[in-house]
């Protein structure tokens, strides 16, 4: 099987639109921070980029640029009340079982194996998108999340991309 080759997809995508070939940011300085205490004593919450809204929410713009919305993800909410809009990828799979790409089921498994201590209160759906103002990220999107998981005690996130 021949890998994704994300990056010239979404290059040729673009570039037909007539946008500039993206600049990726390089993140040479982000510092490792190990976890202090047992994953088993930590609370998880999760962040996915794939377009997943609740079908009750607005669905995101899924040729989006620029777009720092990010929607909260109640956890307890059943996998079928949610809708994918996303062009960057095939979410056939995922369409069929939301786990493909947000895998709060196995997430909610976890915790109550005792592999984690507990899922957070809340999940994340956002950051989608083509995100050319990364100065928005760094100094007002990011930090503003950042204390969104602060508030929930969150100990570990785990960022899925889609």
């Amino acid at each position: 099987m021949e890998p994704i080759r994300y990056v010239d997809a979404l290059n040729n995508k673009y570039g037909a639109m007539g946008f500039p070939p993206y600049q990726w940011s390089e993140n040479d300085t982000a510092p490792w921070t190990p976890l202090t205490k047992p994953l088993a004593d930590c609370t998880v919450a999760m962040l996915v980029s794939g377009g997943i809204s609740h079908c009750t929410a607005a669905p995101f713009d899924p040729d989006a640029r620029n777009d720092h919305r990010v929607d909260e993800v109640d956890p307890a909410t059943p996998t079928d009340q949610y809708q994918i809009h996303d062009s960057y990828y095939d979410h056939t799979d995922a369409g069929r079982d939301l786990n493909c790409i947000f895998p709060v089921d196995r997430l909610a498994e976890l915790a109550a194996s005792g592999e984690i201590g507990a899922v957070a209160g809340r999940h994340w759906s956002g950051f989608m998108g083509r995100t050319y103002n990364r100065s928005k990220v760094i100094n007002e999107s990011a930090p503003a999340f950042t204390e969104e998981l602060r508030a929930d005690g969150v100990d570990l996130l785990i960022a899925i991309p889609a």
